[in-house]
């Protein structure tokens, strides 16, 4: 048996043809008369038709619907708002904030501030936002950090400083808290009743504080989507661009009420056109657990596993039984331990282990702090590992 070494690590002319000119054909009077009441008539019908389709349209809320009477057609459409997305960026706006991470980092020249943006969505009025904990995670565990929080875009405006209240890596989410009331949280809507095709509208600050309060729109590309991340959660897929900045920014409907918290942690540069929120009901199921203090530590390592290979598939193969590392988070426990992708693990803290089913059994078992012993195949070698057990939440 070797010891677990992560440098042992192999990672795998155009024609015309003339036509004649024609002789110009006269027309009597009557017949220049009744072209211009079909002209009139087809006309009003067409107007007609095109008031009628709007007024079918979902608006938000401050937009009214057409009002038709017989022949005449009123629209009452207010003056400020002249289009859904228009009328959407207004009312979501204010519950859409600035968040920026600012940290001491030691190097080679002393210590230098290092600084983070992104953003984040009001959650109740007396300063509880949410945001992605990859926007924060920089200022956790650290003395010297600040976290700031913008309400507009203005910036000579007040910033507040924000507590973390705690997060959850596996969701990637978090809440932090400023010391503030009276604020406008966001309305959320049921994201399971969500439809591939229906038009969504991202609120945010791509590129960070400079471009606060962006808006871009666009469809629901697809539903419970699973990506090669260190999170197993089923995602909201977007054609609406979402940047770097846009983290922990708002995902709403034409309505102008949140369906996903954006996340571009998960947005490989391998596409274009595709972004991923997470969706509604899991935001607001984690978040309540954070802010009522009723999660419970829960173990972590970074790590997802292929549900693909079986351990028949595996010995198939030629392969030795165990659960297949999917992927694995930068600067995890199991990362730190020298574990990647691709490897089997064959063992856990004594135990053999069959599959990813059985894996996730024994890792329900294990406590954050807790440190056990696995058993690894990489490349045709054999090594073991000393992991410590990870939270993956906390509350403060």
């Amino acid at each position: 048996m070797q010891d677990f070494n992560s440098n042992n690590y192999n990672g795998s002319g155009e024609y015309y043809n003339y036509t004649p000119p024609k002789k110009s054909k006269k027309y009597g009077a009557s017949v220049v008369i009744i072209s211009c009441i079909l002209s009139a008539v087809i006309g009003a019908a067409s107007a007609a038709s095109v008031f009628m389709f709007l007024g079918n349209n979902n608006t938000a809320s401050n937009l009214q619907q057409p009002i038709l009477q017989g022949n005449n057609v009123n629209i009452n459409v207010d003056e400020e708002t002249t289009s859904v997305v228009e009328a959407v960026a207004t009312k979501v706006t204010p519950s859409v904030i600035g968040i920026r991470t600012t940290t001491s980092v030691a190097s080679f020249f002393g210590n230098q501030q290092s600084s983070g943006e992104g953003s984040g969505v009001v959650y109740k009025q007396d300063g509880y936002i949410i945001t992605n904990y990859h926007v924060i995670s920089d200022a956790i565990g650290n003395s010297s950090s600040k976290i700031e929080v913008f309400l507009d875009n203005d910036k000579d405006a007040k910033s507040y400083e924000a507590s973390v209240v705690g997060y959850n890596i596996s969701s990637d989410l978090a809440v932090v808290k400023i010391n503030a009331t009276g604020l406008t949280p966001i309305e959320i809507a049921d994201s399971s009743d969500l439809k591939v095709g229906q038009y969504v509208i991202t609120v945010g600050n791509p590129g960070g504080l400079e471009f606060m309060d962006s808006v871009t729109y666009g469809v629901i590309s697809g539903l419970n989507r699973i990506m090669s991340s260190d999170s197993e959660i089923p995602l909201i897929q977007t054609d609406a661009a979402i940047n770097p900045g846009n983290s922990g920014g708002a995902l709403v409907n034409t309505s102008g009420k949140l369906v996903g918290i954006n996340s571009a942690k998960i947005v490989s540069e391998e596409f274009e056109g595709m972004g991923f929120a997470i969706p509604s009901n899991t935001v607001v199921e984690i978040c309540n657990k954070i802010i009522e203090k009723e999660n419970s530590p829960e173990p972590y390592i970074g790590v997802t596993l292929s549900e693909k290979y079986t351990a028949q598939m595996l010995m198939l193969y030629g392969y030795p039984k165990g659960a297949v590392i999917l992927t694995v988070a930068d600067g995890s426990p199991a990362y730190q331990t020298g574990i990647r992708k691709g490897d089997i693990i064959t063992e856990f803290n004594g135990t053999v282990v069959e599959d990813y089913k059985q894996f996730n059994e024994l890792f329900e078992k294990v406590k954050p702090g807790e440190e056990i012993t696995v058993k690894i195949y990489r490349n045709g070698k054999y090594y073991s590992a000393k992991l410590k057990i990870g939270s993956n939440n906390s509350v403060q």
